[in-house]
């Protein structure tokens, strides 16, 4: 009897998406195989789901109906929905969509297997949410997407109230772990051939609330600095209010920390920072950003801007641009503010009518833009150390052009080498020869290609074999490519 194939579809941020490794690898350690990419279906299709954007729960339904047929047709087909998403609406899914037959939140998806055996046995939905986490996500079976750099989770929760998000609601009080804990995934991950790591959590830089130490993130980047073999660290996403000059210095100081940060802003108003329960305001965060150039000249940051809060003016929105002209970000992720009920920026008055946030949008995406490709600029004629990646090359000339990210993590499109072949995981060195607003382009040869213990775990993995029968857990286990800018913007935090 040939084993039972399941799909995880991933909606929104890197915790989502870290989650998903973590409930791949409790599927595989069940006995489920992942079922072939171009697939007609698998057995079990789970949904990770987000609840930040307004249609985050129109697109769920409507995926979840495109299944209905697929199930009438595939004797034993489950369906089972977890995230915030599921967290939030609960029982409604079941109501809304009866052919789901597991709903699952966020603090429990160690309980996917079982819950999927009970309704197969009980031939009815299985719904069960708790209100707490019961096991940290990085204490699970995990089955990784890439063999060369991997999300670290250091906390999972937020304590702020930022009132147009509702993430704290669905993930619960920041949760820290121990130093020691961290590190050692760390270790076993670079042990089997990851050269980064991104360190994640809601408020990243919040680590150490639980626990006592409001240095404990610099102490973090520095000891994970140390582990031998470990390349490039990064770290996703900070706050402005916790972001300290310990942290800047661990930062500089520790050749592995890359230079490089997102840092959201949301808004450049103090009086729109303020509705929104932002424990900062438009000089603090700008003196932040001065204090990381002063000591990291070459750092690229990026940020995250919602456009059209409720009450948001004209003279408001005209601040935005004035930080976004001064921070001269590499990047912005910009977004239309988008109203969550159960969210305190939901009831508030002074709505946004649609046309006004669209045109002020366009207007900041416009001015971004022209930035972004101005930084990039500065990059011309440079030589940078670029990890390739996988999957990230030039549709157009796939033949011809792989793909990477510099230690600052812009985008390179670069010739493939001649002779010696680069893998995913090597290190490719190239001259920079032209900008665009969001890449970069190395058009002249490699100048050198340094292969590394990552694209050797790379070729390990692709050249292993077919996933083993039920009972029967992979023998490689595979490690996450972390994209270190959130989705979607929501706060200091990595969530959609």
């Amino acid at each position: 009897m040939s084993a039972r194939t399941y799909e995880v579809r991933t909606y929104g941020c890197q915790m989502n998406v870290h989650d998903s490794e973590r409930l791949s690898g409790l599927l595989e350690g069940a006995g489920y195989v992942r079922a072939p990419e171009g697939a007609d279906g698998a057995d079990v299709v789970v949904f990770n789901t987000c609840a930040v954007r307004e249609n985050a729960d129109n697109r769920l339904y409507g995926n979840l109906g495109q299944l209905v047929p697929k199930k009438a047709a595939r004797p034993g087909m489950q369906i089972a929905v977890g995230g915030c998403l599921a967290q939030k609406d609960r029982d409604t899914i079941v109501k809304r969509a009866p052919w789901v037959d597991v709903v699952f939140g966020t603090h429990n998806i160690g309980q996917l297997p079982v819950l999927l055996e009970r309704a197969r046995i009980a031939e009815e939905a299985q719904v069960e949410i708790v209100e707490s986490l019961e096991t940290f996500p990085s204490t699970l079976p995990s089955r990784r997407e890439s063999a060369y750099a991997a999300w670290v989770a250091i906390s999972v929760g937020c304590n702020n109230t930022c009132t147009f998000c509702i993430v704290p609601a669905l993930r619960g009080k920041e949760k820290d772990r121990r130093p020691g804990d961290v590190l050692a995934e760390v270790e076993a991950l670079v042990a089997e051939g990851v050269i980064e790591v991104t360190l994640l959590g809601q408020n990243v830089n919040a680590y150490g609330s639980d626990i006592g130490d409001r240095e404990a993130f610099g102490k973090l980047l520095r000891a994970t600095g140390a582990v031998e073999g470990l390349e490039r660290i990064r770290f996703t996403s900070p706050h402005p209010r916790d972001f300290t000059d310990d942290v800047i210095a661990a930062m500089a100081e520790t050749p592995t920390v890359m230079h490089q940060l997102h840092m959201p802003l949301q808004s450049g108003s103090d009086r729109v920072l303020k509705a929104m329960r932002r424990s900062y305001r438009q000089d603090r965060y700008l003196g932040i950003i001065e204090k990381v150039r002063a000591a990291m000249p070459d750092a690229a940051i990026t940020t995250d801007i919602i456009v059209g809060f409720p009450g948001e003016t004209e003279e408001d929105f005209e601040q935005t641009l004035h930080v976004v002209r001064e921070a001269r970000f590499a990047q912005a992720f910009t977004f239309q503010y988008s109203k969550r009920p159960g969210t305190p920026a939901a009831e508030m008055d002074g709505q946004i009518p649609k046309a006004v946030v669209q045109e002020r949008y366009e207007r900041l995406v416009a001015l971004q833009e022209e930035i972004s490709w101005e930084q990039n600029k500065t990059q011309v004629g440079r030589t940078v150390e670029v990890l390739v990646a996988e999957g990230e090359g030039r549709k157009d000339d796939a033949t011809r052009r792989l793909s990477g990210r510099a230690p600052d993590n812009r985008l390179v499109h670069f010739e493939r080498p001649e002779g010696e072949q680069a893998r995913p995981g090597d290190m490719v060195t190239v001259e920079i020869t032209y900008a665009a607003p969001h890449h970069l382009l190395a058009e002249r040869p490699a100048l050198a290609v340094r292969r590394t213990r990552a694209g050797d775990a790379w070729e390990r993995r692709t050249a292993a074999p077919a996933p083993q029968p039920a009972g029967v857990m992979l023998g490689l286990p595979t490690v996450g490519a972390p994209v270190p800018a959130p989705m979607a913007a929501t706060g200091g935090c990595a969530v959609d």
